[in-house]
């Protein structure tokens, strides 16, 4: 197929040299589609149906055969070979079940190594005698060690991440879902089936995928291109806002407040706050006549549009017109024939825009924002019953720039202008935004997201209990009302398909600290021996303990102990096939990277793709939300716990890391467990 895409000759189809770029662009983009992916087969399912689908069963007729894959692939004469897995006839594949088979008579399995075949296995669906069992197969491809970017999910979805993969375009899905549950890659899947539904409309609209941070885009960034799609966006947060240069840090009670909704009136309030009534009439001169708007009347143009609230840009442009128009009322009343050319002349008429522009003066937004956190006096006028006295002060700067370029803008400070830029100006909108960790998203970020698919729809994804910012969301309602999509439909994700049951059992003891509200999550895999515990002292070599039932009796090591226990834990995880992630508090992570070069054992940065030569990432807690290794060397977790500025923020943070086990977890410590565990 690809070489039949590179034999193209376009030198005689296009008209002109515009033409010929933009399907050469085309012809690129199909052959990048079509690239092989030594390690990916081209199909991982079969579908035996008993009648042709369409024909039902009254109707009779021959079944049909369908290879299922990753794309769709045609042969020579263009006859299908392999069936798209988004294509209306492979939904069986994924929802067919003994109870309803879906006219299916087999259902084939694929296993794969490596990229070549090395098993199958098969459903009788419509055979009552067979028993309906688990699949081998799935647990195998499940389980498979992770080497190399992220693995896509597309052979292994389940009924339930199916519905939502195929849910409307037109409507926002929030997916709230547990440790190793795959959301992060229903989200993607979604965006994959979407673009093959309503490619059309996508493509004029486009598409946007929204990560915690650069690291987690760079791990996710191999799905959707080994679906066959290279045209989807991504970027974080900070990225979406990032129209001033961050300089500094906030508090996090300064960070609080600057994400708070009621931001959002303050904001609107400073954007008006310019706006004033005309005291005088507006003369325009038109050859030898003058004609004269009164005062009350350019008064009652601006209260209409101010009534309207409409963006203030829009309302800006649209004043001189209204001026204008209201000139050519007392032109046609003295007796003259005026057509629009003149409303437009006398809207650009100097006495107009003069006027226009001392009651609606413009508004930069970043310099606005300025000067909201750096005169107090101007904050006080348009916070007035928002915020209290305390809480202005935390939000204005210490040391205030005197440019927009000098000032010390924080993260939150940038969300706070792409608000006032929406007020003046409307942000374009998207198709479809998928938005992951969307748990850890301020109501100020929740909103410039929102911007981003007023007119489109979103998928939400995240998970309560691992939200680690002290703003982050108690429930997926407040979220989805910030985002400006309130009433949308939230599914829960509790089956994990990633973490052993033995460590996610341990991991959900923090639930009750930090969402009691969710269920605990569940895992198909029992994996006896997936969790290890071990209390590190400065005396005696390691040993395997109960570290519930002695951690209050030994005494915490030394730091170059455990250090040393946890170099030694990294060695024996690097015996087994797949990769290794080292996971610390960040205040840790220097300390042990010393102790890895030391030890000649090299590491890689989270979010490098891992490879056969280099399987052991050094990963400091903040960054390792969405990530996954096969087996995780965690280090202190009191610590990790300590390194945030609450409680509750910090044992969220340890059930991120808790969690990001495929095969096995080795928790080692030298200071007491959190109490939440016990």
């Amino acid at each position: 197929m690809r070489e039949d895409v590179e034999a193209l000759d376009i030198s005689d189809v296009t008209g002109n040299w515009v033409n010929a770029a933009i399907l050469a662009r085309e012809i690129d983009d199909r052959i990048k589609a079509l690239a092989d992916l030594a390690h990916t087969p081209l199909f991982f399912g079969r579908l035996d149906f008993l009648h042709a689908p369409g024909a039902g069963v009254a109707e009779g007729g021959e079944g049909e055969r369908f290879y299922i894959g990753r794309r769709h692939v045609h042969d020579a004469d263009g006859d299908p070979m392999v069936i798209d897995w988004r294509a209306p006839v492979s939904q069986a594949f994924y929802r067919a079940s003994k109870k309803d088979p879906h006219d299916v008579a087999l259902r084939r399995r694929f296993g794969y190594t490596g990229g070549e075949l090395t098993a199958y296995e098969d459903e009788h669906l419509s055979d009552p005698e067979e028993t309906s069992g688990a699949s081998a197969l799935l647990a195998a491809e499940i389980e498979r060690p992770r080497v190399g970017p992220m693995r896509d999910i597309v052979a292994t979805i389940q009924p339930e991440q199916d519905e939502i993969v195929r849910a409307d375009v037109h409507g926002t899905v929030c997916v709230q879902g547990a440790p190793g549950t795959g959301k992060t890659a229903v989200g993607l899947h979604r965006v994959a089936y979407l673009l093959y539904a309503h490619r059309e409309r996508l493509a004029r609209t486009g598409t946007l995928v929204i990560g915690p941070n650069r690291s987690f885009l760079q791990y996710i960034e191999q799905v959707l291109p080994a679906l066959g799609e290279l045209d989807v966006a991504q970027a974080t947060v900070e990225e979406l806002v990032a129209h001033v240069p961050i300089k500094g840090t906030d508090t996090p009670q300064a960070a609080r407040l600057k994400g708070d909704a009621r931001m959002a009136e303050v904001l609107r309030r400073a954007v008006r706050s310019g706006i004033t009534l005309p005291t005088e009439g507006c003369v325009v001169v038109r050859g030898s006549r003058r004609w004269r708007v009164a005062s009350y009347e350019l008064e009652d143009i601006v209260r209409e549009l101010m009534d309207r609230d409409i963006r203030y840009g829009a309302a800006q442009a649209a004043l001189p017109q209204r001026i204008a128009h209201a000139v050519l009322v007392k032109m046609e009343n003295g007796g003259e024939a005026p057509d629009d050319r003149v409303q437009d002349a006398v809207a650009r008429n100097a006495a107009v825009k003069a006027t226009a522009k001392a009651l609606w003066p413009a508004v930069d937004p970043a310099k606005l924002v300025l000067r909201l956190l750096s005169d107090a006096e101007f904050l006080a006028q348009c916070a007035d019953g928002i915020l209290t006295e305390d809480e202005q002060a935390a939000v204005l700067w210490d040391k205030p720039g005197r440019s927009v370029k000098t000032a010390p803008w924080t993260a939150a400070d940038s969300v706070l202008v792409d608000e006032a830029r929406d007020l003046v100006e409307r942000t374009s909108s998207l198709g479809h935004v998928v938005l992951d960790e969307a748990q850890d998203l301020s109501p100020m970020q929740y909103r410039a997201v929102g911007r981003r698919c007023t007119t489109g729809s979103a998928t939400v994804l995240g998970d309560i209990a691992q939200g680690t910012t002290p703003w982050s969301t108690d429930t997926w309602a407040t979220a989805l009302h910030h985002l400006g999509k309130p009433g949308s439909r939230v599914e829960e994700l509790t089956m994990g398909f990633r973490v052993p049951g033995e460590v996610i059992d341990y991991a959900s003891r923090l639930l009750p600290s930090i969402a009691p509200d969710l269920a605990p999550a569940s895992s198909i895999r029992e994996n006896a021996g997936a969790l290890t515990i071990r209390q590190i002292d400065g005396t005696s070599a390691p040993e395997d303990t109960h570290a519930l039932d002695t951690a209050s009796a030994l005494t915490p090591a030394t730091p170059p102990a455990l250090t040393d226990a946890v170099v030694a834990a990294c060695v024996t995880a690097l015996e087994h096939e797949g990769s290794t992630g080292l996971i610390a508090a960040d205040a840790r992570v220097p300390a042990l990277g010393a102790a890895l070069t030391a030890a000649g054992l090299p590491y890689l940065e989270p979010g490098t793709e891992t490879s056969a030569d280099a399987r052991l990432t050094l990963v400091p807690a903040s960054l390792a939300k969405g990530l996954e290794y096969d087996y995780v060397v965690l280090d202190e977790p009191a610590a990790i716990v300590d390194g945030e500025a609450d409680l509750r923020t910090g044992l969220r943070r340890l059930y991120v890391c808790l969690t990001r086990a495929v095969s096995g977890l080795d928790v080692l410590h030298a200071r007491p467990l959190p109490q939440a565990l016990a």
